[in-house]
């Protein structure tokens, strides 16, 4: 609920980019950054 974009950064660099949600909800965000 606090951002409609979100980026996600590996070694420095924006790796993903997209919808906030969408990439909150991706399996492979999940498993790499949130230990799920």
């Amino acid at each position: 609920g606090l951002a409609n974009r979100g980026y996600v950064m590996d070694s420095g660099k924006i790796t993903l980019s997209g919808d906030a949600k969408d990439l909150l909800n991706d399996p492979k965000v999940r498993a790499a950054y949130l230990g799920e």
